[in-house]
């Protein structure tokens, strides 16, 4: 965890302090095995592209729990530019991670909103199909999505943003499945610019590693 020291950000790992890169990197380890073991499956399975795989990756068992949201939300926020105003995402998958980003923002004095992009208008009262507190027209959103393999439904989430009035160039993924660079290729083709956390590789070899914490006793923090 982080904590507040002579006013500066200190970090802590089982209450022993360690620089903050050592910090991220043990939380990036931790949420990598929270997703390879709750998230992955191996079979023959239909992807929501309409293609089949044998590696399956289902974020909702780990971003929907709360050890697995706090620390994805943590280490997604380093990917969001200082300033954005608001993260968004296509409802279902982007909903607890729009909602955990702006909660930590909150916590780091950063007043970043949380939208959700349905997949249908609203079928009753204003019809809407953004659901949140909307910022100013002409803001920066980033557009967030748990898995992407062709970045179809990212892409969905930030014309409807763009369609708004909004600024959007970036997306942000916790799990990039890297299908022959399609995703890469398809958010280029129109301007935006794509960041994951892992690839399928690692969820689907996790690295073996011993985790060395780096101890510092710099008193100004980090």
């Amino acid at each position: 965890m982080d904590r507040m020291l002579d006013g500066k950000v200190a970090c802590y790992i089982d209450d022993k302090r360690v620089s903050c890169k050592t910090w991220d990197d043990y939380h990036r380890d931790s949420l990598l095995d929270l997703i390879v073991r709750d998230a992955y499956e191996k079979g023959e399975y239909k992807l929501s592209s309409g293609r089949s795989s044998e590696h399956y990756v289902n974020c909702k068992p780990v971003t929907l729990s709360g050890e697995g949201l706090s620390i994805a939300s943590a280490l997604l926020l380093e990917f969001i530019e200082t300033d954005t105003a608001a993260v968004a995402g296509l409802t279902l998958g982007a909903d607890p991670l729009v909602s955990g980003l702006a909660m930590a923002a909150w916590n780091q004095d950063w007043d970043l909103n949380a939208l959700i992009v349905r997949k249908e208008a609203k079928g009753h009262g204003t019809g809407a199909w953004i659901e949140g507190p909307l910022p100013p027209v002409g803001s920066k959103v980033t557009i967030l999505e748990d898995v992407i393999t062709t970045g179809g439904s990212a892409i969905k989430a930030a014309t409807r943003i763009r369609d708004a009035g909004y600024v959007v160039d970036r997306v942000v993924a916790l799990v990039d499945r890297q299908e022959n660079g399609e995703a890469d290729e398809f958010m280029e083709s129109v301007g935006l610019e794509l960041y994951s956390l892992f690839n399928l590789e690692e969820v689907v070899n996790p690295p073996v590693y011993q985790p060395e914490y780096e101890l510092t006793h710099d008193s100004e923090g980090c």
